[in-house]
């Protein structure tokens, strides 16, 4: 999985992504402090492994991993050129899904570009920003295809262009892609684009310590968020990037107090994931054995031989079945053979669909 983080200069953004990656990209209290895009890769918090490994005594563990995609803040007018352009959104054309930073705390040490806090507006202003780049975006292709698409013989080019057309008067009335409808035949053209405006999104509501562990509804700024984002069938999480900076530097214990102390049950980037999961529709199954201990990630409905596939396009190929246990049933048994034992273990053909937490042994034959 692959997350684009985006927003307006001093947010808090390339903060939480210090914070979540711990990769280090300079954060300070100005302006296109990010230039370059930051890349971190993160592992899936999942205690399931480590239950495994011990049950198996793995030699090796791979969690499922998420890379996160930092770039320089966006400003009002950056189609045009103001602060440091938009060329940096071709960093984050092909990410599955977009985090919004918001900044909803007020702090008068801490500039912002539009000299007042307003999320809702804040959201506005970089919503506009992507669609302006589909836009672009959907011009320069028009220029590539037109010579074909009106000489009348390349049909799939007429029916691309006219698909762009529509989609450009859509995007013109400042409607983002997300909106807009397309036949099933138009899809595969769509998806080509990878426009931005369509993308899932995740806001994240930055707010103050001094706001930690207060409910979310007591917050006006954290409350205009999660309106216009049920509103437009987008997640919302609410963190504090300032102390998930200060959480990443703590160990594994320590963190757990410091949530404690905070009435949290988990951290912004357990929150995180989980959000992008349940947005993007993935689900994890596992494989354990004496080698390797390992999570792997899926769509949900998907089917036992193309997430045999995941591991391994042979195991797709010359799939026969799955052995598929339970987590919680395998961890009861003690192990495969107790599971088998005790008739846990179920054996799965072609139209089985994969659920989250299946412990899975795929028999295949090549």
């Amino acid at each position: 999985m692959k997350l684009g983080v985006v927003g307006l200069p001093n947010v808090g953004k390339s903060t939480l992504f210090n914070a979540i990656t711990r990769a280090g990209a300079e954060a300070a209290n100005y302006p296109f402090c990010t230039i370059e895009p930051n890349v971190g890769v993160v592992a899936v918090p999942d205690e399931r492994l480590d239950r495994l490994a011990a049950l198996y005594s793995s030699k090796k563990v791979t969690p499922a991993v998420v890379e996160f995609v930092d770039i320089a803040g966006l400003v009002k007018g950056a189609s045009r050129g103001e602060g440091l352009g938009n060329k940096f959104l071709s960093h984050i054309r092909e990410v599955d899904a977009i985090v919004h930073v918001v900044r909803c705390f007020e702090d008068e040490n801490v500039t912002h570009v539009e000299s007042t806090v307003d999320p809702v507006r804040d959201i506005q202003t970089i919503n506009l920003e992507l669609i302006l780049a589909d836009l672009e975006a959907i011009e320069k292709r028009q220029d590539r295809i037109r010579n074909a698409a009106r000489g009348g013989t390349d049909k799939v080019a007429a029916a691309e262009y006219a698909l762009l057309e529509r989609l450009s008067r859509h995007l013109s009335e400042e409607n983002p892609a997300s909106t807009f409808e397309a036949t099933e035949e138009e899809l595969p053209f769509l998806d080509n684009l990878f426009l931005l405006s369509r993308k899932p999104v995740i806001y994240c509501a930055n707010i103050s310590e001094a706001d930690m562990g207060t409910s979310e509804d007591a917050l006006p700024l954290v409350v205009a968020v999660k309106n216009y984002a049920n509103s437009h069938h987008a997640e919302t999480i609410v963190v504090c990037a300032k102390t998930e900076a200060e959480l990443s530097e703590l160990s594994e214990e320590d963190r757990a107090v410091f949530l404690e102390e905070f009435g949290l049950k988990e951290s912004g980037l357990d929150q995180l994931i989980k959000a992008s999961y349940a947005l993007l529709g993935l689900i994890s199954f596992l494989t354990a054995g004496e080698k390797e201990t390992r999570a792997w990630t899926i769509v949900k409905g998907t089917k036992a031989p193309q997430a045999a596939g995941k591991i391994h396009s042979d195991f797709e190929k010359g799939f026969i079945r799955a052995e598929v246990v339970d987590y919680e049933t395998l961890l009861e048994c003690g192990g495969l053979t107790g599971a088998r034992e005790k008739g846990k273990v179920r054996s799965e053909g072609k139209d089985y669909v994969m659920r989250d937490g299946d412990v899975v042994l795929f028999r295949f034959n090549v």
